[in-house]
């Protein structure tokens, strides 16, 4: 044996026998506690979701599932974080919708969320429901339609912020109705309700779980919700695309995501533990008592589900004129 063919064999075997301790490694997964990154505070509606979830994953994976909060920039401050983690599926993003948006808001970041992560597993759907001040005559999405066109500008729309679901919500609403409403945006979710209920503000595309409650108080209208399906907390609210406005879904959504060069297995193994927990009856109705919408799929049709939503959210942001430093 020459100098090069056993050089050739030692470079084999030493690949085999990495080959066979990354497999080994695997095999164990997890062997010590997951840390899921969430990029919102706690206590919020995505903490919730993430936290309920994690509990049930950690029972299932035989292992702690730590949910470690690093809220700030729509969720960029917790992705940049697991973009720089060791994929080893130790580090695991609560990511969703709003990392999509992002590629198309932000002028710059520091990662490429679409080169640098891979979706294991979705969680939950979240609806928006457009609502109106009881002032407002407005009785359907169709009558609301007319009503601005026959007054541009008259109607003003509340948001948490500039690019956050509740306005490219309503900026896609405009872009396919071919209305003009003025956009008012707020540092949060609960002054523009409380001016959307003083009537300051005539109507708001809020999130379905604030929005419910005002709702069954009949303090405001709900008109139609932004899904493309009717949802399981509000079934008799019909989808603003059934209600006036045909082909209309805008629905932010939440998902599990792991460093690209994660091994498979474990994409796998987070895919089947989240769909199982998302199949027990109990969860599901503590889901929709959130006025959330389970998830599915295997990592294949999620991994596609997401290449699919990058597009659809750049054109809804494009719509939007939307722009974040």
């Amino acid at each position: 044996m020459n100098h090069c063919t056993a050089l050739i064999g030692a470079i084999s075997m030493a690949g085999l026998i990495s080959a066979t301790a990354s497999s080994a490694e695997t095999t164990g997964y997890p062997s010590r506690p997951v840390t899921l990154v969430v990029g919102y505070a706690a206590g919020g509606a995505t903490d919730t979701v993430a936290r309920l979830i994690a509990h049930r994953v950690a029972a299932d994976l035989g292992q702690t599932v730590i949910v470690e909060n690093r809220a700030g920039a729509n969720g960029n401050i917790a992705t940049d974080y697991v973009a720089r983690a060791k994929p080893d599926g130790y580090t695991v993003l609560f990511g969703g919708s709003n990392n999509v948006t992002n590629i198309a808001l932000y002028q710059k970041l520091p990662f490429d969320f679409a080169k640098q992560f891979e979706p294991v597993a979705m969680a939950v759907s979240l609806p928006n429901i457009l609502v109106v001040n009881p002032s407002v005559p407005a009785k359907s999405v169709k009558e609301l339609i007319d009503l601005a066109k026959k007054e541009p500008g008259r109607l003003n729309f509340g948001t948490s912020g500039i690019g956050s679901s509740q306005h490219l919500a309503g900026a896609q609403f405009q872009k396919m109705a071919g209305v003009s409403v003025t956009h008012v945006p707020y540092t949060g979710s609960a002054p523009a309700v409380t001016n959307l209920l003083s009537g300051s503000i005539q109507m708001m595309f809020d999130n379905a779980p604030s929005a419910l409650a005002n709702i069954q108080a009949k303090k405001i209208r709900a008109l139609g919700v932004t899904s493309r399906n009717r949802v399981s907390c509000a079934p008799d609210i019909p989808p603003i695309a059934e209600s006036g406005l045909k082909g209309y879904d805008v629905t932010a959504w939440l998902g599990f995501f792991v460093p690209v060069g994660t091994p498979k297995e474990v994409g796998t193994r987070w895919n089947e533990a989240v769909n199982k927990v998302l199949s027990d009856a109990s969860v599901r109705k503590r889901l929709v008592e959130m006025c959330v919408e389970p998830m599915h799929g295997n990592v294949s049709e999620v991994s596609q589900f997401v290449k699919n939503e990058i597009p659809k959210w750049a054109e809804i942001v494009k719509n939007a004129d939307a722009k974040l430093e």
